[in-house]
C-alpha cells in the first residue's frame, strides 16, 4: 500500500515512533501515575530541562503547562492584563487573541496590518506602556504569514514598561525563536512538536513572573500566582496532562537542536515556494517573501482549481489542508513541520508534476 501523508496545519502530523511511545506509557504506568508522585514530577522536571535546552530557552525563564495555546490567552488576560493590551495581528488567530482580551478587558484594543507588510511602528499607539501586554502572532496559521526576529526585536525595545507575548503555536519547535526578546511565548504541541492536541506550553520571563506577583490573580483556577507556586515543585495547580508531558518528553530526547531544525524548515520552505510559484498553477498566497511563513506555506488559486486538487490529492493519499476563514475556498495551506518527512514532499511534488504541471 502507497504511503499516506497530512500536510494539515494543526492538528498535523505526529512523529511515527508516537505509536510507541503511546505503548510504552502504558507498560510503564504512566497512565494511571498520580500527579503529585515522585515520578510524575521528576518527569515534569526532565521535560522542562529538555525544552530549554533542545528550544534554546533562557534558564531564567519559567515553563508552564496548560491545556492548549487558546487557555494561555485567557490566562494572560487574567493574571497578567490589569488594566488592557494591546493587539497586533493580521489573521484570525490573531483577532481571536483580541476578542478574548475585549471579553474581559473590553478597553483592549489592536491595530490589523497586511498580508504582505511589515507593520510599520509610526501606526503603533505611543507610548505602549500605557498597555499592560503588547499581543503579536508570530505565525499567524490562517494567513499563512510571520513576523521575522528583526520585527519582534524592535518591537521588544520599544515596550517601556509593557510585556511583550508573542503567541508561537505554529512555529515552537520549529523556529529558532529568541526567547529572551519577549517576555511571554505560548504554544499548543500539535504542531511543530509533532505531538497530538492536548497541552499547552507557556513560557515566562523574570519581567513576566514579577508582574503576576503584583497582579496577584487568585479568582481562577488556572491564574499564574498558583501555577508558578506549583511549579516550583515541578508540580500542577490541576491534574495534568501526563500522557502528553511524557510523550514531549519523548519526542525532546530524540530532537536534533533548534538551530539544525530550524535550518531545514528555511531550506524545504525556499525550496516549495519556488517550486509552487514556477512549476505549478498555484501561487504562493503572500507575495512579499519577508513575510511568508516558514512553517505554513499558503497557496492561492480559483476555487473550482483548488477543490479538484485536493479531492486528486486524497485520492493520492496526500491530505492537504484547507484555506482558513474567508480564504478557505481559494487557498491550500501546507504544513512545513518537523514530524512532515521529506519524503512527503517529494511525493508531493511528483503529485504536482503529474497531475497539474505549471
Amino acid at each position: 500500500m502507497a504511503a499516506t501523508y497530512t500536510f494539515n496545519p494543526g492538528p498535523s502530523a505526529v512523529y511515527p515512533a508516537v505509536r510507541g511511545y503511546l505503548q510504552d506509557a502504558f507498560d510503564e504506568g504512566w497512565l494511571a501515575a498520580p500527579h503529585r508522585s515522585e515520578k510524575v514530577t521528576n518527569l515534569v522536571r526532565q521535560t522542562v530541562t529538555d525544552l530549554k535546552t533542545k528550544l534554546n530557552i533562557p534558564q531564567d525563564y519559567t515553563v508552564l503547562f496548560t491545556g492548549s495555546a487558546t487557555e494561555c490567552w485567557e490566562i494572560l488576560v487574567q493574571s497578567l492584563t490589569p488594566r488592557r493590551s494591546f493587539h497586533l495581528y493580521n489573521g484570525d488567530f490573531g483577532h481571536k487573541w483580541l476578542k478574548y482580551a475585549q471579553a474581559q478587558r473590553p478597553e483592549s484594543t489592536g491595530v490589523v496590518f497586511g498580508l504582505d507588510e511589515v507593520p510599520n511602528f509610526a501606526t503603533l499607539p505611543q507610548p505602549l506602556d500605557s498597555y499592560d501586554l503588547v499581543a503579536i502572532t508570530q505565525n499567524e496559521t490562517s494567513t499563512a504569514t510571520q513576523l521575522r526576529e528583526g520585527f519582534i526585536l524592535n518591537l521588544f525595545n520599544r515596550l517601556g514598561n509593557a510585556l511583550l507575548a508573542v503567541d508561537a503555536t505554529s512555529s515552537m519547535a520549529g523556529i529558532n525563536l529568541k526567547f529572551i526578546k519577549a517576555d511571554v511565548w505560548l504554544a499548543s504541541v500539535q504542531k511543530c512538536f509533532g505531538l497530538p492536541a492536548g497541552l499547552g506550553i507557556l513560557v515566562l520571563s523574570p519581567r513576566a513572573v514579577a508582574q503576576a506577583k503584583a497582579v496577584n490573580d487568585r479568582a481562577h483556577y488556572n491564574a499564574l500566582p498558583a501555577m508558578l507556586s506549583q511549579m516550583l515543585n515541578h508540580q500542577t495547580n490541576y491534574t495534568p496532562n501526563v500522557l502528553g508531558i511524557y510523550l514531549l518528553g519523548r519526542v525532546l530526547a530524540e530532537r536534533e537542536p533548534i538551530k539544525t531544525v530550524h535550518q531545514h524548515l528555511v531550506d524545504r520552505a525556499e525550496k516549495l515556494y519556488a517550486f509552487f510559484e514556477h512549476n505549478t498553477p498555484l501561487t504562493p498566497l503572500i507575495t512579499n517573501p519577508e513575510t511568508r511563513s516558514t512553517t505554513v506555506i499558503g497557496l492561492r488559486g480559483e476555487a473550482a482549481l483548488i477543490d479538484e486538487i485536493k479531492a486528486k490529492a486524497k485520492e493520492a493519499g496526500l491530505h492537504l489542508g484547507s484555506g482558513y476563514g474567508p480564504l478557505k475556498n481559494t487557498t491550500i495551506r501546507i504544513a512545513n513541520f518537523p514530524a512532515v518527512p521529506d519524503a512527503a514532499f517529494e511525493a508531493l511534488v511528483q503529485f504536482f508534476v503529474k497531475e497539474f504541471p505549471g
